[in-house]
């Protein structure tokens, strides 16, 4: 099955070039191909899942990704769907954050062997000369061409505008495109869906200087059913990090996601097996929060490894309690399927002694202390609007005190709305 099949049938592409001649080029040879990612931070998100699994489904089907990290372009900042100019990061910070993303991206794709390449930009870039790079490269852009592009337009009719420095973007992208067909014979580029004006950008100079065949797809914007954007949560990103998100919390994103976003994001986030996947249309209720637990389980495993998905999956069944998975639902998972219910591994816990509970604390100095509540204010609004909950029963004073009467098997669970949770934990 050609790589382009799997990757449309999984809903991993929005618009591509040369669609005919591009499916010949996977059929007759081992295509070299790249995905850029921005340096701005030490760790990506989940917005960046879709290209972390576009590359890993490009090598499992024979091909060679490369993640090329833009320590140089992330020197410029990419205007695309910004309405504000980037932050300008000092090349001491980026280069922090190259190698934070070159450890992460490691956990998805294999790089031993050249089976994979991890390229920075910066190498190509930095040393530029501006005058040489001008009469070379940039003669080949029409600025009337340029403006007119979606990433462009954008930032010019923002009452900031577009600054030369980000005017040159787009330039710069397309010489990243250049140079990889040149040194790597990268012949294909991919990206979200704000980065085609780039990607057909750096195709017109390839065919312009080397009188080279390059293409290009995009990926959807993946939104949630309700509209919002990927791994946006109250509390902020969901980060690919633990340090930043840990793995119970990012398994607890996956399993709350809307029942009509299950099987795309199966497809995507997932390798499991689209017949596997196709039929969870026909799941329901106690069903269907099954097939997210096993969603949750496997996008935990590819970042954070499958004893960390093990601990968030019996954790959250220890606070939430479950059914065991039946062996015929996505049976491909390795999500245990014996088991019911579970220990706690990873649910945020604060340890205090006896003593301490026995004297008995006001309920709103509880959900302060242990990091629920970020103020003692904050802890009074929440219990105030009826929020707080202390073993799963709703707090009903604000000054309500809590005691080791509260205890159940040396541990006294706090919950703040629907979905966090936390532990007080006493010696046994």
């Amino acid at each position: 099955m050609n790589v382009l099949d799997i990757l449309e049938e999984r809903g991993f592409i929005e618009a591509k070039t040369h669609d005919q001649e591009l499916r010949e080029l996977f059929d007759k040879e081992r295509v070299t191909c790249y995905i850029g990612f921005d340096p701005t931070a030490s760790s990506l998100h989940i917005g960046s899942l879709v290209q972390i699994m576009t590359l890993a489904h490009m090598q499992r089907n024979g091909h060679q990704p490369i993640a090329l990290v833009g320590g140089g372009t992330g020197l410029v900042g990419d205007p695309s769907g910004k309405t504000e100019m980037r932050k300008v990061l000092t090349l001491d910070t980026i280069a922090e954050n190259v190698a934070a993303l070159k450890n992460q991206l490691s956990r998805f794709i294999d790089f031993s062997d050249d089976r994979a390449l991890m390229l920075n930009n910066a190498d190509w870039l930095v040393d530029l000369n501006y005058i040489h790079f001008l009469r070379d490269v940039g003669r080949h852009f029409s600025v009337n061409r340029m403006i007119k592009m979606e990433s462009c337009k954008l930032r010019i009719d923002s009452e900031e505008g577009l600054s030369f420095l980000e005017f040159n973007y787009m330039i710069l992208q397309a010489y990243d495109f250049l140079e990889l067909f040149s040194s790597r014979n990268c012949k294909l580029q991919m990206g979200g869906s704000d980065q085609w004006g780039n990607i057909v950008a750096g195709i017109d100079l390839i065919h312009k200087m080397k009188r080279g065949q390059a293409y290009g797809f995009t990926s959807p914007l993946i939104t949630t059913s309700s509209g919002e954007k990927m791994g946006k949560t109250a509390g902020g990103a969901v980060w690919l990090d633990a340090e930043r998100t840990s793995p119970y919390e990012y398994y607890q994103y996956w399993v709350n996601v809307d029942d009509r976003d299950l099987q795309r994001f199966l497809a995507l986030y997932t390798f499991l097996p689209m017949p596997e996947i196709r039929e969870t249309d026909k799941l329901k209720d106690a069903e269907m929060n099954m097939a997210k637990s096993v969603l949750a389980f496997e996008t935990t495993a590819l970042v954070h490894g499958h004893d960390e998905a093990v601990k968030a999956y019996r954790s959250a069944a220890s606070v939430f309690g479950s059914r065991a998975i039946p062996k015929d639902m996505l049976p491909t998972s390795t999500i245990p399927r014996a088991e019911a219910g579970g220990q706690d591994h990873s649910v945020p816990s604060t340890p205090m002694r006896r003593s301490e509970l026995a004297e008995g604390l006001p309920a709103f100095k509880v959900f302060h202390l242990t990091g629920m509540a970020n103020s003692s204010g904050a802890a009074r609004r929440l219990i105030a609007q009826g929020g707080a909950y202390v073993n799963n029963v709703r707090v009903a004073a604000i000054d309500q005190v809590i005691s080791d009467q509260d205890l159940v098997d040396n541990e006294i669970l706090l919950r703040s709305g629907k979905k966090k949770f936390h532990k007080i934990v006493t010696e046994k």
